[in-house]
Order: structure tokens, then sequence, then C-alpha cells
């Protein structure tokens, strides 16, 4: 005993910091443990996470292409066939070329003139209207498609209980669906009246200076084309074109409707106008036009001897044989097929459906 206390009054500062020692390292030691497993385990979670938001990622992109095929199967060839009919419809140029082939020999200067004056100005807004209507009511149909596709595929995924990559929604009802889908025949019933008339006014202003004895080039033509568009886009206050496109915001409340129905599709028609009146649609609807302007007229220069110059008499003829091209189904349609193989319009339509800042 007298040796134990005579060791430990000898080497007691040496067992004291030993056993400080000891206890600090195997406190230390089980900090570390608990350390390292909740980094493990911060790991695994981390990993579920990006293996889930891939999963995600793969869903939303399948799901994404499945929209732009409905939209270029269903939806789209619908409206493209009504839409083309009502421009028949309006603008009528049979009964001008009709006159004026039954005319011959009997009609005086001055009403062969006149007619021929007529048929000159609506040849011009048909073909030119034409091709806007059916670039923009592509650009339309798909914003509408990707707003939709994308407001149902967050709420299916909310109900499954899916990554916190996505928002909160109300549940879009079915009739809030088709009627917001059965919106694009706007365009073709009550957007027609004030489009005609003021696509119209476009041609005259441009074509003023124009005589029927004028020789017109390839490039002569497409400047003219994308004068009337620019001169078409430009006038009244901006964004004026989406009138022709949607029904306003105000005609969205349904008095026998819900309130819960009403603030649904308000919502659907609120997105979508608010996407048309952005820059970054204008950006692309612009891009569109210029692509399928140049792609009527080089349309035209296979078919005629533009290319070495026509006057503007005999062209008019050739362009009423561009609107069965301009108005085809979907699947036959080369400016539809330009449109959807721009990379600006891929592009845009990414971010649209995943509702990301342009």
């Amino acid at each position: 005993m007298d040796l134990v206390r005579g060791l430990w009054r000898k080497h007691r500062r040496k067992i004291l910091v030993t056993t400080t020692c000891l206890g600090s390292g195997y406190l230390l030691y089980k900090l570390y443990n608990a350390h390292t497993r909740k980094l493990a385990d911060l790991e695994r979670e981390l990993a579920n996470e990006r293996e889930n938001d891939e999963i995600i990622k793969t869903q939303m992109k399948a799901h994404f292409d499945n929209i732009q095929m409905i939209a270029d199967t269903t939806t789209l060839p619908h409206a493209i066939h009504h839409l083309s009919s009502r421009v028949v419809e309006e603008i009528d140029v049979s009964s001008i070329m009709d006159k004026l082939s039954k005319g011959k020999g009997i009609l005086i200067p001055s009403e062969k003139l006149q007619l021929w004056n007529e048929l000159k100005i609506l040849s011009f807004t048909r073909m030119v209207l034409s091709l806007w209507s059916v670039t923009m009511l592509s650009l339309y149909i798909r914003v509408q498609v990707n707003i939709l596709g994308r407001h149902l595929y967050i709420d299916t995924a909310r109900g499954l209980g899916s990554s916190h990559l996505l928002d909160e929604l109300d549940l879009i009802e079915r009739d809030d669906e088709q009627k917001f889908l059965t919106s694009a025949d706007f365009l073709a019933t009550s957007g027609m009246p004030s489009l005609i008339s003021n696509m119209q006014n476009a041609v005259k202003e441009v074509l003023k200076g124009k005589q029927l004895k004028d020789v017109l080039t390839t490039s002569a033509l497409r400047e003219t084309v994308m004068r009337i568009l620019d001169v078409f886009m430009s006038t009244g206050s901006p964004h004026h074109w989406v009138d022709y496109l949607m029904m306003s915001q105000d005609a969205t409340t349904d008095v026998s409707s819900s309130d819960a129905t009403v603030t649904k599709f308000h919502l659907l028609i609120t997105e979508t106008r608010e996407v048309l009146a952005s820059n970054d649609f204008s950006n692309v609807a612009e891009i569109s036009l210029k692509c399928c302007a140049v792609a009527l007229v080089e349309e035209m220069e296979t078919q005629t001897g533009l290319a070495t110059g026509m006057q503007l008499a005999k062209l008019l003829p050739q362009i009423e044989k561009t609107m069965p091209e301009i108005s085809a189904e979907p699947e036959k349609n080369r400016f539809l097929q330009l449109i959807r193989d721009l990379p600006e319009v891929k592009l845009f339509f990414t971010l649209l459906y995943a509702n990301m800042p342009q």
C-alpha cells in the first residue's frame, strides 16, 4: 500500500495527464463516429434525392415529348383545318378570277383594271394572312399544351408525393382542360374579322406604289411579304395581335360557373396571355414568321420564273397555288415542320414546360 502511495505521489502528474488524454481521445472517437454516421446518412439522403430527381427529370422529358406529339397529331390538325376553311370563306378571290376570265372582250378597261387591283390586294392579303395565322396558331397551340401539360404533370406528381422541385397548384378539372384547349378556335371564329381588316390595311399600304406591270424578283417579293408582316405587327398597341389569337381576360369569367372553376380556367388563360405578351415569345414569333416567309418565296421560285423576274399581274395566280401548301395538314406542312425544328423554338418550349425564366 505504501508502495502504491509512493508511486502515486511520484507519478501523479503523469497519471493524470495520461488519464485525461485517454478520456479526451475516447470522447473525440465517439464524436468522430457520430459525425461519420451523420455524413454517411446525409450522403445516402442526397444520393436518393439525386436519384429521385433524375427519375422525375426523365419522366418530365417523356411527358414533354408526348405533349409535343399531341399538339402535332391532334390539336393542331383540327385547328389548321378550321382556320383554312374560314380564310377561304372570308377572302373570296375565285369570284374575281371568274369575272376576269368570263369578262374577256366584254369588260371595259377601267372595270378590268379595278378587278385586277382588287385581286392584287385580296391575293396578297390571303397569302400573308394565311402564313401569319398558321405560324402563330401553331405557336399558340404549343404554348397551350405545354402549359396544360406542365400543370397536369405537377398535379399528378404532387398526388404521388413527388419531389420538392414541383410547386403545388390547384387541380385542374377535365371541363376546364377541354374549355381551355377548344379556345384555340378563337382565331378562326371571333378573331378573324378584325384580323382580315387590319392585314388588308397593311397590304394596301405596302402595295400602294406597286403597279400590275411591275416586275418582281425573288428578293423583291420576299421583301414585300416581310414588309407587310412588319407593318401589320407594328400597327396598334404593343402585342395587339394577341387579341386575334385568344379571348380577353374579362371574357374568361362565366357567371354560371362556380368561383373555383372560373379561377382554374382563368389561371390557364392568364398564364397563356402572359407568355404570348412576353418578349421571349415575340422573338420566337418573329424568327418563325421570317423563316416561313423565306420558305414561301423559295417555294414560289421553284414553281415559276420568279428568279429572273415576273410581272405582278402574272404572279397573282401563282400566289393562289401556294394556299394549299400553307394550310396543309401538319404531317405534310413544310412550314410547320420548319417552325418545329427551329432551335429557338425548341429551347423556348423546353423552358416554358419547365417553367424556368428565359
